[in-house]
């Protein structure tokens, strides 16, 4: 069964017909080309497939594509703008907060999420904030500080 979805991703509409058991990650990534958005556990706890949807985080690999129908999406994608990398994108750079990648999609986003509610973080609301982005590759602590420093980029 298929349904007609009409959704702004990163900022441009999307009416596309889906079948309504398509997950949300799939339709990112395969009918849309959004590669970024990255599956990790395929149930919702590892945090690498988070998307925002009307500026809130969800797991991609768990939501229908259907529910986007209506709302605003922003995947890693859509965090640049004019060419120009969000803070957190920039602090991530300088401040060494990835490693192989996997992850790092859905720990930026998920970063943008917690900026947007609070400038600077100390550490503790970015570890609580955090808890559902796992990462195996490295300790937490350039992730954290990332995060932190990100308001030295913003405008």
């Amino acid at each position: 069964m298929k349904k007609k979805i009409r959704t702004r991703v990163n900022g441009k509409k999307v009416e596309m017909e889906v079948a309504t058991n398509r997950l949300m990650i799939d339709f990112l990534r395969y009918d849309l080309g959004l590669t970024g958005t990255k599956e990790g556990c395929s149930v919702g706890v590892c945090g690498a497939c988070t998307v925002l949807m009307d500026g809130e985080m969800i797991s991609s690999c768990l939501a229908p594509a259907v529910f986007a129908d209506g709302h605003d999406l922003t995947t890693v994608e859509g965090l640049a703008k004019d060419g120009e990398l969000h803070p957190v994108q920039k602090s991530f750079i300088k401040y060494g907060g990835f490693q192989c990648g996997i992850c790092t999609p859905g720990q930026v986003v998920a970063a943008k999420a917690l900026l947007d509610k609070v400038r600077k973080p100390n550490e503790e609301q970015v570890k609580e904030w955090m808890m559902g982005n796992l990462c195996r590759c490295t300790g937490y602590y350039k992730i954290i500080e990332s995060i932190q420093k990100a308001h030295q980029f913003a405008k």
